[in-house]
């Protein structure tokens, strides 16, 4: 703490270094030694301040005439306890004692000073010489006091205020409980206002407004009245911004002040800043400009000069400055009533607000993976609380844990910057591919500050961009197996939010397994695998070396959906895919649509026959169910062959020439020798025991692969779309015996409930697939249940939905299906063929089936 005297006011400043954060409690002690607690209204009654000044330093003032001082011969004693605490309820603080004398003299008959949040007048009280006509020449105001006078009580202090419309008078005690500050010593009469009080008159001197207060006081003895004029004036405006300079105007001879007085003559006229008076030479070193006209003194200040600071402000939410300085001006004068005056102006000025830009650098290290980014330049009255990172705030200490260090850099002239540090690979740092190996890595922070003393608050968005070649893209390799097409993704360092689309279909799991795909993703390997003869593969040619498909896979960004990278596999696969010559002359035949060819529409595809159309179509591919004695098939015959020959074909509207033509051929052996190897084996003869006993056996169709729902009796007939899935089950209800094994046999379909009838079509043989079936039988495994107590007493299978045909007409009749079953001892080693069956369904794949 420092004290200083500065004429009629001691200061008492606090450095910022020990009290900065802390709460205050400001006391004055009186000779007693009790101590009296100050708040704002206090304050401003008995002549004292607490103020700001450079940023956080803090101010206390005392008015040499204040409640508590003890004046003695011209000097002045004040005695200050200053208590800090942590916390606002002041617990825990900590007691500081500061008591200061200074000198002050001689004292003028009149002297005037406007504080920062009060006024003070204070008259010599000396008993005047008598002078005629007294009573006669004063202004009115003065003869209409003598009324309120005459009728006090006798030795007694009172004030009257005069307004325009109305006189108010007030005894000592009253006008104390009132707000005013009245005070006498020896030789003196002091009053001192707030500016809030409501006796205050605005009134205009040269356009410059005044917080005015007429008033007087009178002391009454037996034989006189003493009467003081305690009028006061403060100017509450003048200044001015033009060209970054601060006009200060304030008019010399002001109405309440000069009322009844003819004569002036200026005296002295002095001015500095912080109560500290500048030489002329001072004042031109610093570029200050004084100028004493006839009516009135005006100061210029450039703004940004040495003696006043800039401090932090917020306007709006937005960080910007303002310049602050603390004039003083002391004008002294005489006059004809008064003799000399003495007024004392302390003028703190704040220029307007101006926004300030913050420069935001990065100076990132990339050799490091480290993010630097300094923010700056804030004033010294600015601190950084806290951070927002991705929505959550935390604060300065805890943004740590986040991966967020910041520290404060501090310069020569008290400005400082913030620097923060954060690893490339932080979770909230966001990574985005941008071209070839580079990558970006953007940090987006906000930064929350807040002002001292003043505790406003401001935000400051951090967006910053560093470019690192460090980009690793996905890598593939493709391959082919007989029926499938495949790309094997290694991925990098910057896909891990692409997304894969093949042919401009995003590929899901749920997608995939929809079209039968394969898609398996580790997190190092995307593995895709994709039918060839599937929607979302492009046919190139066709030859009879093979047909080329090919496969294009786009990875493209998740958010965006900006393509990022393209992959492609091409395979010839075998003609013979798309053709299947049916042992009973049943030809099904698969024409793809050609990439060459972008309007062509499968379904208008015919054969030969134009009668002769697709029985199923995509939007790649058209298959032709028909007999080789139908749809302008022709016949070759030679030695050993028959060759059956027709064409896939393709017609514009209108044209009699085909734009697509696919030729196909299937070959009979007329005559063919088959090597069958055999051993004779003798086996016993069977053993039979002859026993009775009845067999009950079940067969149902289920409406799901779950087999939880078979049909009832009531919803057959069943309809069913061609190449829709039929889930049979075949199981033996009696007997229950856990020895016994049920095997499929022979199943059939025929039209008629009739088992041997005919048409008729095997799917299964000998308890195994029919190897000439399109769509092959699929066996699907049983397991125990509650429905299911004896897993081997069941067998179930899967059939797709078809219909017979003759010549080129399909039947629109129902079909039946039918079994035979082979029932087994689990217990005796079977003695003949029946039992250890050919065909083992457990080794055939369980459940899969693959549409093309």
């Amino acid at each position: 703490m420092r004290s200083e005297c500065l004429g009629n006011l001691l200061r008492i400043t606090l450095g910022a270094e020990y009290f900065e954060d802390k709460y205050l409690s400001f006391s004055v002690v009186d000779q007693s030694g009790i101590a009296w607690e100050l708040d704002e209204a206090m304050a401003s009654q008995c002549g004292y301040t607490v103020t700001y000044s450079n940023w956080s330093n803090i101010e206390f003032r005392a008015s040499a005439l204040s409640c508590h001082s003890h004046l003695e011969k011209d000097v002045f004693t004040v005695t200050v306890q200053i208590r800090a605490s942590h916390t606002p309820d002041m617990k825990n603080a900590v007691t500081h004692l500061q008591s200061a004398s200074c000198h002050y003299g001689p004292w003028s008959p009149r002297e005037l000073v406007c504080e920062s949040n009060y006024m003070e007048v204070s008259v010599r009280r000396d008993v005047p010489q008598t002078v005629k006509d007294f009573i006669q020449d004063e202004p009115e105001d003065w003869t209409l006091a003598f009324p309120e006078a005459k009728v006090g009580e006798a030795s007694i202090w009172q004030i009257v205020f005069h307004q325009p419309e109305e006189k108010k008078a007030l005894l000592v005690s009253d006008a104390w409980s009132a707000g005013y500050g009245l005070n006498t010593t020896d030789t003196r009469v002091l009053l001192r206002i707030p500016y809030t009080d409501v006796q205050i008159q605005l009134v205009k001197a040269q356009g410059i407004t005044f917080s005015a207060v007429r008033s007087s006081i009178f002391y009454k003895q037996r034989w006189m009245i003493l009467v003081v004029d305690t009028a006061v004036a403060c100017p509450v405006d003048g200044v001015d911004y033009t060209n970054k300079t601060i006009t200060w105007t304030v008019p010399k001879y002001i109405q309440p002040l000069s009322a009844g007085a003819t004569s002036f003559k200026d005296v002295l006229v002095e001015a500095g800043v912080d109560l500290h008076k500048l030489s002329a030479k001072e004042m031109a070193s610093r570029k200050y400009v004084l100028l004493n006209d006839l009516n009135a003194i005006t100061m210029k200040i450039p703004i940004g000069a040495e003696g006043g600071y800039y401090k932090t402000s917020v306007s709006s939410g937005q960080h910007g400055a303002k310049y602050t300085i603390n004039l003083f001006l002391e004008h002294q004068w005489e006059d004809d009533k008064w003799g000399l005056t003495k007024h004392t102006i302390i003028k703190e000025i704040e220029t307007p607000f101006e926004q300030a830009e913050l420069a935001i650098t990065n100076n990132s290290n990339l050799s490091a993976r480290l993010m630097n980014v300094t923010l700056g330049t804030f004033l010294p009255d600015v601190e950084l609380v806290n951070l927002t990172i991705e929505g959550t705030t935390v604060a300065v200490p805890e943004a740590v844990q986040h991966g967020y260090l910041t520290y404060e850099i501090r310069y020569a002239n008290g400005s400082k910057a913030y620097v923060i540090h954060v690893p490339f690979d932080a979770p909230s740092i966001r990574k985005e591919y941008t071209r070839a190996d580079t990558r970006s890595y953007t940090l987006n922070v906000t930064l929350a500050f807040i002002t001292h003393p003043t505790r406003e608050t401001f935000t400051v968005p951090v967006i910053t961009v560093s470019t690192v070649e460090d980009a690793v893209l996905p890598s593939a390799r493709g391959l082919c197996d007989e029926r499938n097409l495949q790309l094997i993704i290694t991925r990098g360092n910057v896909d891990q939010n692409w997304l894969p689309f093949i042919s401009g279909w995003h590929l899901t799991p749920e997608a995939a397994q929809k079209y039968n795909y394969s898609l398996r993703d580790n997190g190092t390997h995307l593995a895709i695998s994709v039918p060839f003869l599937s929607s979302h593969v492009n046919y190139e040619d066709i030859h009879t070396s093979g047909i080329k498909a090919s496969l294009y896979l786009t990875l493209k960004d998740g958010i965006t959906l900006a393509d990022r990278r393209d992959f492609s596999i091409s395979c010839r696969f075998s003609p013979s895919e798309l053709i299947q010559c049916l042992p009973n002359g049943t030809v099904v035949i698969t024409a793809v649509k050609l990439v060459g060819i972008a309007d062509l529409d499968t379904s208008m595809l015919v054969l030969r026959d134009r009668q002769c159309k697709p029985s199923l179509v995509t939007a790649k591919t058209a298959t032709f169910k028909f007999n080789v004695n139908t749809c302008g098939t022709s016949r070759k015959f030679n030695s050993t062959t028959m060759t059956y020959e027709n064409d896939v074909l393709y017609f514009r509207p209108g044209n009699v020439t085909p734009v697509y033509q696919l030729k196909f051929v299937c070959l009979y052996a007329i005559k063919q020798t088959v090597d069958v190897r055999y051993e004779s084996k003798k086996n016993l003869p069977p053993s039979i025991k002859p026993g009775f006993g009845s067999l009950a056996l079940s067969l149902k169709l289920f409406k799901e692969k779950s087999y939880s729902d078979p049909y009832q009796e009531l919803e057959y007939p069943v309809v069913k779309y061609l190449r829709e899935p039929l889930y049979f089950e075949v199981e033996l209800l009696q007997p229950e015996d856990l020895r016994l094994e049920l095997h499929l046999n022979d199943c059939w379909a025929t039209n008629s409930q009739s088992w041997d009838s005919l048409p008729q079509w095997p799917v299964l043989i000998n308890g195994c697939e029919n190897s000439e079936d399109s769509y092959r039988t699929v066996f699907h495994e049983v397991n125990y249940s509650p429905r299911v107590k004896f897993p081997q007493h069941l067998k179930r299978f899967e059939v797709r939905m078809f219909t017979f045909v003759r010549g080129t007409t399909l039947l629109q009749e129902q079909l039946y299906f039918h079994c035979s079953v082979v029932i087994c001892s689990t217990v005796q080693q079977p003695s003949d063929l029946l039992c250890p069956r050919r065909c083992n369904p457990e080794k055939h794949r369980l459940g899969e089936y693959t549409d093309f």
